[in-house]
């Protein structure tokens, strides 16, 4: 039988340049505006990312880190408390995915939001809020410097200091162990299901109302 987990790779290490996005409560209409949620898929969602933050109404920028030519390249996004909340949309972890987000390092995240990242492979780690702010500051300093994110080790290392991090205890798992990603999972395990639905009674019971009535 296919391993379930072959195809799916382990988040247990991220690395790369920052960009830091202060403010808290930062919801998911921020993160991509309602009016561009109506694509058919999620390619192309990256360029819209903080859309409204980054754009007047006469599409000239503002100042944003994500405008910002020495952030271009960064994959490690750094926020402050409560990131991500308001509705619910998978669209927002998507955007930040497609402009090129490999890990958040925040004070907090919503819950739906974080569980999203989860979804594509995006660890969500905490930090306190001095900790936090001293590493975006760092970051603003240093745009090229190297930030080590290690979700197994929880820990995030930059300009020669280690910080511990928080990542959920579910999440640390899923990440580390490769079975963040549900799809894939049920995708590689179709014979177990299918399997498994046909040991179950109810589902043959099922089966049988339903041949009867025709």
């Amino acid at each position: 039988m296919t391993d379930a987990t072959e195809d799916i790779p382990s988040v247990d290490y991220v690395e790369g340049s920052g960009v830091p996005i202060r403010g808290n409560d930062i919801d998911t209409d921020q993160i991509i505006p309602a009016r561009f949620m109506k694509v058919v898929t999620f390619d192309g969602l990256g360029e819209f990312a903080f859309f409204d933050l980054r754009f007047d109404d006469d599409d000239n920028q503002k100042d944003h880190p994500f405008n910002e030519e020495r952030f271009q390249d960064a994959n490690v996004l750094v926020v402050n408390d409560n990131f991500g909340c308001g509705s619910s949309r998978e669209h927002a972890p998507q955007a930040l995915m497609r402009w090129g987000i490999d890990a958040i390092i925040g004070e907090g995240f919503a819950e739906i939001f974080a569980g999203n990242c989860l979804a594509l492979g995006i660890p969500t780690v905490t930090a306190d809020h001095e900790t936090i702010n001293d590493l975006q500051q760092w970051v603003d300093d240093n745009p090229d410097g190297e930030i080590e994110v290690d979700v197994a080790a929880e820990t995030v290392t930059y300009g020669g200091n280690e910080i511990g991090v928080s990542v959920d205890s579910a999440q640390r798992q899923a990440l580390v162990e490769g079975i963040w990603d549900t799809t894939a999972l049920m995708k590689s395990n179709e014979q177990a299901i299918a399997a498994t639905a046909d040991s179950l009674p109810y589902v043959d019971q099922t089966r049988d109302e339903i041949h009867s009535d025709d």
